[in-house]
């Protein structure tokens, strides 16, 4: 039996040239350059940074705060506790949800406006409205945030991250989140919140140590934080998506022709 050798034709050469020549392409746009992605670039050793905002949480509407009041006598904390059964000891900080208008309404002291204190802030205030009333002579007041989430949208994928503590800066919460991805536009991070009604979008970079001092550096309650996919990564993916169908339907009909050969050959 003889063989016929087989010869590729020139035009299939130049299919195969062309698909390596989109495969290498393909691998280099893998590349990022860490100019893209490293921060707080401009940050050399024992550098030192003027911040123009200091980095404290502060009540806004909807928030849930606890507010816990205690004294030497028990009794006079009493209308500011929650008892949570029979038992006297089994006794709990009240929740407060601010309202719409940054207000809470507290047993006997009434109607306070909280919105824009930090709670520091606020326990000083009712520490000195429960003594100058003489409700009760040696109060202890702790106020603590109930519940602090932030929220992730885009490249990252769709996620909410609860805070641990009463604050939370933009980049606490990308750590939090687990980092972002190296093709994600470090030049596009948006944080999105509630302004007096209105929806706000800021862009932050945080490339750039000027991010120290942006005011939207310090997150709220409630922020969304939405990042994009770089475009070269998008392109790159649906390049890939198209190329793997061709890949497919190269190889069965490689096969095909394989057997198709065979059986001549045989014959």
């Amino acid at each position: 039996m003889q063989f016929n050798s087989v010869c590729i034709n020139p035009a299939t050469m130049k299919k195969l040239s062309l698909i390596t020549l989109i495969a290498t392409i393909l691998t280099l746009a893998g590349c990022v350059s860490s100019r893209k992605v490293n921060y707080l670039q401009d940050m050399k050793q024992n550098s030192q940074i003027e911040l123009e905002h200091r980095f404290e949480a502060v009540i806004r509407p909807y928030d849930e705060i606890t507010v816990q009041i205690t004294s030497s006598d028990a009794e006079l904390t009493r209308p500011f506790q929650w008892n949570l059964g029979t038992n006297a000891s089994n006794i709990s900080a009240p929740e407060y949800l601010v309202d719409v208008d940054g207000n809470i309404d507290l047993p006997v002291l009434g109607k306070l406006h909280v919105d824009g204190m930090t709670r520091l802030q606020l326990q000083d205030t009712l520490t000195a409205m429960l003594k100058q009333s003489n409700i009760i002579s040696d109060p202890f007041v702790m106020v603590r945030f109930k519940s602090f989430k932030i929220f992730f949208l885009g490249a990252t994928g769709g996620k909410a991250v609860t805070i641990p503590n009463e604050r939370c800066t933009f980049l606490e919460a990308l750590a939090l989140a687990g980092d972002i991805n190296v093709y994600t536009d470090r030049s596009k991070i948006a944080v999105m919140r509630e302004v007096d009604g209105k929806i706000t979008t800021r862009y932050l970079d945080p490339r750039s140590s000027t991010v120290f001092n942006d005011p939207y550096f310090m997150l709220r309650q409630n922020d969304f934080i939405i990042t994009e996919s770089r475009t070269l990564k998008t392109k790159r993916d649906e390049v890939t998506y198209w190329m793997g169908w061709m890949s497919s339907i190269v190889s069965i009909a490689s096969l095909v022709t394989t057997i198709l050969v065979y059986t001549t050959l045989k014959k």
